[in-house]
């Protein structure tokens, strides 16, 4: 069955499975059948040189495909990975973005509790007892609140 579809579609076969995982990448995004319908569609092309060579029976054109594919995969994968830095790594770690500023004190940190204000925000602090008005250091964050220190 396999040998009598790929000899009737030749090698616009894979160029058409290609475009129909190209497709479904759209629908169900994720970047991996990308990888795969761009092995296909090479497989399609080498199928086109080759089509009337002996050796090139269905058989070797899904091991080509399948090689092709895995390759392609990893490849892929790794340019997506070396794509992912990001000029500003801190971009959705707010408190983290923080840490080095310095602040004066809305109200005392007593028992290890006080608050800050940064910009429009007001934040809830841990760190050493300081009365109202000092100037502390925002030296670390944890979810919503910040440690800070005299500075």
């Amino acid at each position: 069955m396999i040998e009598r579809i790929i000899l009737e579609l030749g090698p616009w076969g894979w160029w058409a499975l290609g475009l129909v995982l190209l497709a479904a990448e759209v629908v169900a995004p994720g970047m991996f059948l990308v990888w795969i319908g761009i092995a296909a569609i090479l497989t399609g092309a080498v199928s086109l040189l080759l089509w009337e060579a002996s050796f090139w029976v269905w058989q070797v054109q899904l091991v080509f495909f399948a090689l092709l594919a895995v390759l392609a995969v990893f490849v892929g994968r790794r340019l997506i990975a070396r794509s992912d830095a990001s000029d500003e790594p801190l971009l959705n770690q707010r408190g983290a973005r923080l840490i080095g500023r310095t602040a004066v004190l809305e109200k005392p940190i007593t028992e290890g509790r006080g608050r800050i204000r940064l910009d429009d925000t007001t934040w809830t602090v841990s760190g050493p007892d300081l009365p109202a008005g000092a100037r502390v250091k925002v030296t670390g964050s944890s979810g919503g609140r910040l440690t800070v220190e005299s500075a």
